[in-house]
């Protein structure tokens, strides 16, 4: 009986025992890891496995886990190995003290990318199952071993096919060397750099929509200078764009990775610059759309939402060839109404659009719940599913009926006779709720023409949910209610829901007031515009 229990103790022991001794090396493991993470100059990550055949390049052995650099795309194995990779081996530098024009290739060993061809010999590279074969870390070059000699490692390295957008590590040390000396006529050292120069700042923001700002940003290190790459998750915009005033004036070019929350905040980071009398740094904006709506990146020809079908090399071919175009933005004032009342005014920026009612309902709930758990809410899919439902909701309950009763409408100072309505969507852009172009509807009346840039709102009021999903889908047309400069609309009584681009709240009584504020500049995609893009552009 006592053999038993032993042995059967022994069997439930064993790999309980195991188990927490696996965990116990692992997470010691991780630790030692991440220490010399923390203490390197390469920009180091660890991956459970790599996405193609990789090799480390200390001991040239196969590896499928390990770490590798976001920066120079070295690749490494288990802490032995990457303890010797981050001592034989350079990152490549964002500020280097050559002298101008003489910045070297970055030869990297191994690994390098599918499909890639030598400069020299224009076979294709990294064909053997080994280590081998280079890689410049900047023009992304690459040579076969038997191809590489003493003059490729030590020429000049020409910066590749985005030499007008990388800003070379020379280029800042020679600024850095012009501030010591107080002086600030940077556009001197330009014409060392590129004649056609228009460096790109990237801003990306981890945490929209999919969850790829991530990705992205090694990818976007890899073919830059990792110094004009940013994590909005670990700086604001506002100092990132500070870098713009170390580069030409009226030449930077900003990538905004993100939803079009993330585009209004850099937005906002730029008003901020003119506000401190640096008008002549303000970059143009290009988008990314990463998040769940993306209206105004599909107003500027740039896609209703991006999952790494376009190679990042592509994306960066669109920046140089994108052209500028204003924006206009608004501000809404929201004033409360009792004479009691000594809040200031909620003051809002508005890129895409104002909106009370159903739309704003939804966004509201919608809100609510991502709050209260933000980890079920990393899918563009589950998002708009989670809209469908509260959207389907309100078809049943209509909590927003007779918005016509409990509001006054006034475009440019008249004031406007309501239709029976649950919702009224005030529009400065071509799009709204993820890609239906409200303002047109089905296409089928004559009506004038919507643009962003022309200093007029477009307003429409909407019958309830099941209206606005018929208009999406081309099936009705909104209530026009008309074109104007400034929008006044007074809320008379009860709580209704409201929203500016998509940042909802619930509002008592009160007046909103929307006026023209500024312009942006803008880019423009004109490889994904539409047939109704093209005609609102060339009016």
């Amino acid at each position: 009986d006592w053999r038993l229990a032993f042995w059967t103790l022994f069997s439930v022991l064993l790999p309980v025992l195991i188990t927490a001794w696996c965990s116990f090396q692992r997470s010691r493991r991780q630790l030692l890891i991440r220490d010399i993470f923390r203490k390197s100059k390469h920009d180091w990550h660890y991956t459970d496995l790599f996405g193609q055949p990789s090799y480390c390049c200390v001991c040239a052995q196969p590896i499928l886990r390990g770490a590798f650099c976001g920066c120079c795309g070295l690749r490494a194995g288990e802490r032995c190995c990457l303890r010797e990779a981050d001592r034989q081996f350079l990152c490549k530098e964002v500020v280097t003290r050559a002298p101008q024009g003489s910045v070297p290739h970055h030869w990297v060993r191994g690994n390098v990318p599918l499909c890639s061809l030598c400069v020299v010999c224009k076979q294709q590279c990294g064909t053997q199952p080994k280590l081998c074969d280079y890689r410049c870390a900047w023009c992304q070059y690459t040579v076969h071993d038997e191809c590489m000699v003493d003059c490729l490692r030590t020429e000049e390295c020409t910066f590749g096919e985005f030499k007008d957008l990388i800003i070379p590590p020379n280029y800042l040390a020679a600024i850095n060397q012009m501030r010591k000396e107080k002086r600030t006529s940077y556009e001197k050292v330009v014409p060392y750099c590129r004649k056609h120069w228009m460096p790109v700042i990237i801003l990306a923001n981890t945490r929209s929509g999919n969850n790829m700002g991530e990705t992205l940003l090694g990818e976007f290190k890899m073919l830059l200078n990792p110094v004009q790459v940013f994590d909005l998750s670990k700086i604001t915009p506002a100092k990132a764009l500070q870098l713009c005033t170390l580069l030409p004036c009226n030449a930077v070019r900003v990538l905004v990775c993100g939803g079009d929350g993330t585009v209004g905040w850099v937005l906002d980071a730029i008003d901020e610059m003119k506000i401190k009398g640096q008008e002549q740094y303000i970059p143009q904006v290009a988008i990314l759309p990463l998040g769940t709506g993306n209206d105004l990146s599909n107003t500027l020809g740039w896609g209703a939402g991006y999952a790494g079908e376009v190679p990042v090399e592509q994306i960066l071919r669109n920046v140089m060839e994108a052209d500028g175009i204003r924006l206009d933005r608004w501000k809404v004032q929201v004033t409360n109404k009792g004479y009691y009342n000594l809040r200031k005014p909620k003051v809002f920026t508005m890129n895409n659009y104002f909106s009370i009612g159903p739309d704003a309902l939804m966004a509201l709930n919608f809100h609510a719940h991502r709050e209260k758990t933000p980890s079920l809410f990393s899918s563009r899919i589950i998002n708009k599913a989670v809209y469908f439902f509260y959207g389907t909701k309100d078809c049943l309950v209509q909590e927003c009926k007779d918005l016509n009763k409990k509001v006054e409408l006034e475009l440019d100072g008249e004031r406007i006779e309501l239709p029976n309505l649950e919702g009224i969507i005030v529009l400065n852009i071509g799009y709204w709720g993820g890609g239906c172009r409200l303002w047109e509807g089905m296409g089928d009346e004559p009506y004038p023409l919507a643009r962003h840039d022309d200093g007029l709102l477009e307003v429409v009021g909407v019958h309830g949910s099941f209206h606005c999903a018929q208009i999406q889908v081309k099936l009705a047309n909104p209530v026009r209610l008309g074109q104007a400069h400034t929008v006044r609309l007074i809320l008379k009584s009860s709580k209704m829901p409201m929203q500016v681009d998509g940042e909802p709240w619930a509002q008592g009584p009160c007046t909103v007031t929307i006026t023209h504020k500024t312009h942006a500049l803008m880019l423009y995609h004109s490889g994904e515009q539409t047939d109704d893009d093209a005609s609102s552009l060339s009016e």
